[in-house]
């Protein structure tokens, strides 16, 4: 997403028309989750408005429709998913498919995740993302995974979700959290040179930082190993989003002082976490 109701005025100029709203957005961050691909296929033009609207290095994390993944699991979906790659193609090698799977997707399904993998474009890159409790508990599900995932050179997204579970939901936007996000076991193993996280953190923008703290020395080894990895910070209202991913990236810049820092935003007002 690159924008929130939120975000207006602190992060985003007020009243910024939508058609120019992932431009400001791509002035904190350099890369997007692609959320509202997972309910409808985009027009080929609002992608092509997406590509003029961002650089050559920012990156779009796009999830595979929900009919592809949750409603038909993978059976019969050509129509649907040349639509859908025909929309992408205006980004390029910056899109990235990502495959959220559900919870009831477990290991007996891993075949039709590997044929759908092998299906696709070659040079494409590819992320899956699975819920399944089996794929972190049991070895031999997290083994036929990984070569399975390694096979297409697809990488394996982990949702670390361990800090926000850590005690009771505070608030309306947490306790909403606490129903729908999953619990599962942190992973931080890489399986291509472009690893994807996704982290969940609290409302509270203190436990939310100290909750990173593992991710920044994971990222900062992946970087030193040459890779080039991706990562999204939330919280359960979002609210300070950009601003936090700011926060990590320089966390990570303080391990490799090589890495190149995020752009500079228009200034809109001053955007404080403390």
């Amino acid at each position: 997403m690159w924008t929130h109701k939120a975000w207006p005025g602190r992060f985003l100029p007020p009243s910024l028309p939508a058609k120019e709203r992932l431009r400001a957005y791509a002035g904190w961050c350099n890369a997007v989750e692609g959320n509202t691909t997972f309910y409808a296929t985009p027009a080929r033009d609002t992608v092509v408005s997406w590509a003029e609207q961002t650089g050559p290095g920012f990156r779009f994390v796009l999830k595979v429709p929900k009919v592809v993944t949750h409603e038909r699991r993978f059976a019969g979906v050509e129509v649907e998913m040349r639509a859908f790659l025909d929309a992408l193609e205006p980004l390029g090698e910056r899109a990235v498919l990502w495959t959220q799977l559900p919870g009831s997707f477990g290991p007996p399904d891993v075949d039709d995740l590997g044929r759908f993998l092998r299906r696709l474009p070659a040079g494409l890159r590819r992320a899956v993302e699975v819920r399944h409790p089996g794929f972190f508990t049991d070895a031999a599900s997290t083994s036929l995974l990984e070569g399975t995932l390694a096979a297409a050179d697809a990488e394996w997204v982990p949702f670390d979700t361990t800090v926000f579970f850590g005690r009771p939901p505070a608030g309306e936007a947490e306790q909403e959290a606490w129903v729908k996000k999953p619990r599962l076991p942190r992973r931080t193993r890489a399986l291509t040179d472009q690893p994807i996280v996704r982290y969940l953190g609290r409302d509270s923008v203190e436990e939310t930082v100290e909750g990173w703290q593992p991710w920044t020395e994971v990222v900062a080894a992946w970087l030193r190993e040459g890779r080039s990895p991706t990562v999204f910070l939330h919280t359960p209202d979002n609210n300070d989003a950009p601003a936090l991913a700011r926060h990590f990236h320089d966390d990570v810049r303080a391990l490799v002082p090589d890495l190149d820092p995020l752009p500079e935003p228009e200034p809109i007002e001053p955007a404080t976490l403390f």
